[in-house]
């Protein structure tokens, strides 16, 4: 571990300990010098452990997806660019004939194309990792700790809670051992095994910084935040707890660099168990759903509305015939409790209602004219593409290849125009380069600096006539609204 203690004599120095919580000695008296702490051995946990964590390849069909046929996520993308001749380091357009319409294009051979980690969670060979780690692959490839490869296939992958569930044909197996993230301390310490930069079983620890990082993300996840050293290719492996328990599954970092920065996050085990557990049952996943635009209750707000914190969530529009409307809710009632529990922020409303069945009644405290009340509501079921389970390759529509923009976009359907009350716009399915971080999976792009888009044909028809080197204005639509978002496309 790269972690260094100080301690106030140099005589006394840190020792390592068996696999335990760390001790400290008692307190000290006036002529007592304080001894050092006893750091934890993981050494007993991860020979324990880490056979049940795994590796994740992916490859895919040769489409001008980059440097080597390498995705821009992948862990080695970067290094093939930067030694590659300059005219190669951006992907290069497709040179193939011109396909009559209706007749699907030729596919390359496969070509590695991203990497990642996952665990085992039973001996049959039932896995977990995150949604982006398999997400456009053509085919996953699992590895073993002791070298044996499986071609894996995918059950189910859910991208609001980047959870994936993959299943491999063996038995008898090692397995992972569930805990508790509820029960995590700020300042405990936690153990990442992973393959970061496809180094299989790497070992890094550190300790709990935060909970309930909610604000990282829109999928309605409550990260646990570490300081654990996590990096391209630890993503869909497991964190565990000093009693060798999975507590969470290390997803995303923070980071300037592309690499760690000291700011890691993993999604909480009972967020990943849920989702898992409702795709190999249903083979979906199911959102409870209140059909009201919330947001956040500032100081301001509550300054106004008389209560007597910054807490809850604000309704901004209550959709007709949902599940709000009909139980009486109104725009501009501040949400306080969930069946009795207090909430504390919109996004924690919106995780709340989100892990609540779909026809469970439930009761809202809200605040209306001064005073709070309550509303009965049965919650509905939430209904969108990202809330649907992504099947594997070869069981869905082909994703859209990214264009000049970075962007590569299908046409919405009918029921998703009414849902969002427009009349046109395309959807975006794919995000890379300058795009990345402005524009998002999901989000509709409504006009291309002054042209409105009323489909996918038109779009690629703008973009095609626009000069990379000035910056693009998009109208984007969200659920949370529309905005305009600008970017330069050429920028590095």
């Amino acid at each position: 571990m790269n972690r260094t203690i100080t301690t106030v004599l140099a005589c006394f120095f840190v020792i390592a300990a068996p696999l335990t919580a760390p001790v400290f000695a008692q307190a000290p008296t006036s002529t007592q010098v304080v001894p050092a702490q006893i750091l934890p051995n993981f050494a007993e946990l991860v020979e324990k452990h880490g056979p049940a964590v795994v590796s994740v390849s992916t490859q895919a069909r040769q489409n001008a997806r980059g440097p080597a046929g390498l995705s821009e996520d992948d862990p080695w993308y970067e290094l093939f660019r930067r030694f590659m001749p300059p005219d190669q380091q951006r992907p290069q357009p497709r040179q193939s004939p011109q396909q009559p319409r209706g007749q699907q294009e030729p596919r390359g051979p496969l070509v590695p194309f991203g990497a990642g980690s996952g665990f085992i969670i039973s001996a049959d060979g039932y896995l977990l990792t995150n949604a982006h780690v398999v997400d456009k692959a053509d085919e996953v490839t699992v590895t073993l700790t002791d070298k044996r490869e499986f071609t894996a296939k995918v059950i189910g992958a859910d991208k609001r809670t980047d959870i994936a569930v993959l299943k491999i044909e063996a038995a008898n197996l090692p397995k992972v051992t569930f805990g508790d993230s509820n029960k995590l301390r700020v300042g405990e310490w936690v153990l990442a095994i992973g393959s970061p930069f496809r180094l299989s079983n790497t070992a890094t620890a550190g300790i709990v910084s935060a909970k309930g990082r909610d604000e990282v993300d829109r999928g309605g996840v409550a990260f646990i935040q570490t300081d654990v050293a996590v990096n391209p290719g630890n993503s869909g492996g497991p964190l565990f707890n000093l009693k060798g328990e999975v507590v969470g599954i290390n997803s995303q970092i923070l980071s300037r660099t592309g690499g760690y920065q000291g700011i890691s996050f993993a999604i909480p085990i009972e967020d990943a168990m849920r989702v898992s557990d409702q795709i190999i049952k249903t083979g979906k996943v199911s959102r409870g759903r209140l059909g009201v635009l919330i947001g956040a209750v500032t100081k301001d707000t509550s300054e106004a509305l008389g209560l007597s914190r910054a807490a809850g969530a604000v309704v901004q529009n209550v959709e007709k015939d949902s599940p709000a409307e009909k139980a009486g809710m109104q725009a501009g009632d501040v949400i306080l409790k969930v069946d009795g529990k207090t909430v504390e922020s919109h996004t924690e409303v919106t995780r709340v209602i989100g892990n609540t069945k779909p026809g469970t009644k439930i009761t809202l405290n809200v605040w209306r004219g001064g005073s709070a009340r309550d509303l009965a509501v049965t919650v509905g079921e939430f209904k969108d593409e990202e809330s649907r389970v992504t099947k594997p390759a070869g069981k869905s529509k082909p994703s859209a290849a990214p264009g000049k923009l970075g962007l590569g976009v299908t046409d919405l359907t009918a029921e998703q125009k009414k849902e969002l009350k427009i009349t046109g716009g395309v959807v975006v399915e794919v995000v890379q380069g300058a795009a990345s971080g402005v524009v998002q999976q999901g989000d509709v792009i409504l006009r291309v600096n002054n042209t409105d888009i009323a489909n996918t044909k038109q779009f690629n028809e703008v973009v095609a006539k626009l000069d990379l080197k000035k910056a693009v204005a998009l109208l984007v639509r969200t659920e949370e609204g529309s905005r305009v978002v600008t970017f330069r496309p050429d920028a590095e």
